[in-house]
């Protein structure tokens, strides 16, 4: 039985206790939540060794991180290496996004050495396969589909991004009214050109139900990707994408009905102005679904710093509501991360959470944040590592420089204004 019909008939499962510890929530607000589909605990039912997250309404804003072979480099063990860093820093969360070598070897691979929710883009591999065993992603069919998709439940996969709202209407009008940057959704251009060679609706959407039944199974979440997601600021909230998320949304509706947990995917490249309307959009058509952003991208002049340029974006949509931050590494836009990248791009995105969840949460979120102030009042070097997002770099850069002032860091030495100010209270005081 899935979570959400558990919470509907007023169970509190051990899931949602281990959440409600988590976030400092009570049982009965998360149960409460789940049934109403405002948070979605994601655990397939056949994962075991791992702790179920809750990711949603009233709950601390997640983070995923995305790894996965290339055509161009296809290293299991790095792959796995890069996991196993995502989670060392703080990942909640990690996507295969695989499109090279065996494809089931590397995903059940990252399953074992990750302790946290794995999702997939099933889609990735079904179509790879039909252009290996057929000749071309065109041949794959509905059967080639559903089969990867059971492939990827029976594994353990968590959660899976499903593109079911790119239907054949928008794929026909996206032919006669071309954006400037098109489709740049992997799964949603493969959906597309098979859409248009088989002039036939997109199989995800087509078949629907089956999809809901396969995942209440093992109570894996859908994420319902956004294959029509803008590649650049100008192509933001255009017909395409709102067109999408409207169908998105009766999607969500039909999911709940069937107690099956659903998130909603969002862009993308949004300007700045742009980014809390987005945000309110999804909640209000999606009647409150988790919302899953990837950044989001608010400049697009930023190659070799996207980590940076996600991070804002991830902070504005945190923010307005979003629930769940993809990661965007320094890689975004050239190549293939590697582990560093992996690492500055978690970090840079926990920043971003952890910055929202300040004001979203309040002191839930912020008791770190006064630790670590209260630290710094004492010059408490120690005290300040075990409060930073990530000490290593933290003692690595005070480590740089033989220190005169052990007490102060090397910027400022025996002129440091901390210390300056309370010697003045001291000799103060002295006086009085």
């Amino acid at each position: 039985m899935t979570q959400m019909k558990e919470a509907k008939l007023l169970r509190i499962t051990k899931e949602v206790l281990t959440v409600a510890e988590d976030e400092g929530e009570p049982p009965d607000v998360i149960r409460r939540n789940v049934a109403k589909g405002t948070v979605v605990i994601v655990k397939n039912v056949k994962r075991e060794g791992i702790r179920p997250i809750g990711i949603g309404e009233g709950l601390r804003t997640k983070v995923n991180a995305n790894v996965g072979t290339s055509l161009d480099l296809c290293d299991l063990g790095l792959e796995v290496k890069k996991a196993e860093a995502a989670v060392r820093y703080g990942a909640d969360t990690v996507m295969d996004l695989s499109v090279e070598g065996d494809l089931d070897e590397i995903r059940r691979a990252i399953l074992k050495a990750v302790n946290v929710p794995v999702g997939t883009v099933p889609i990735y591999q079904a179509a790879i396969e039909a252009a290996k065993k057929k000749g071309s992603i065109v041949d794959m069919d509905e059967d080639d589909v559903f089969n990867v998709i059971k492939r990827h439940i029976d594994d353990g996969v968590d959660f899976m991004t499903v593109h079911c709202g790119v239907t054949k209407e928008i794929v026909d009008r996206i032919v006669k009214q071309p954006r400037l940057l098109g489709i740049v959704s992997r799964g949603g251009v493969f959906l597309t050109t098979w859409i248009l060679h088989h002039e036939k609706e997109n199989p995800l959407y087509a078949n629907f139900d089956y999809l809901l039944e396969m995942a209440a199974e093992c109570d894996v979440v859908l994420s319902l990707g956004d294959a029509l997601r803008p590649g650049c600021i100008f192509d933001a909230t255009d017909w395409f994408q709102v067109q999408e998320l409207l169908v998105v949304g009766q999607l969500v509706e039909r999911a709940r009905a069937a107690d099956v947990q659903t998130m909603v995917e969002g862009p993308g490249h949004l300007p700045l102005d742009q980014i809390e309307a987005n945000v309110r959009l999804e909640k209000s058509i999606c009647k409150g679904a988790p919302f899953y952003v990837l950044g989001p991208i608010v400049t697009e002049v930023a190659p070799g710093y996207d980590h940076v340029v996600g991070a804002i974006g991830g902070a504005l949509a945190g923010l307005a509501g979003a629930d769940f931050i993809c990661y965007v590494t320094p890689s975004e836009h050239l190549g293939l991360p590697t582990v560093e990248d992996v690492r500055d791009g978690v970090i840079a995105s926990r920043i971003a959470a952890h910055a929202a969840d300040i004001v979203k949460l309040g002191a839930r979120a912020y008791r770190r944040d006064l630790e670590m102030a209260r630290a710094r009042a004492n010059l408490d070097w120690k005290g300040q590592f075990e409060q930073a997002i990530d000490p290593d770099r933290a003692r690595e850069i005070r480590g740089r420089v033989a220190l005169k002032e052990p007490e102060a860091c090397s910027m400022c030495s025996r002129y440091c204004a901390i210390k300056l100010f309370k010697e003045s209270l001291r000799t103060k005081v002295s006086c009085l």
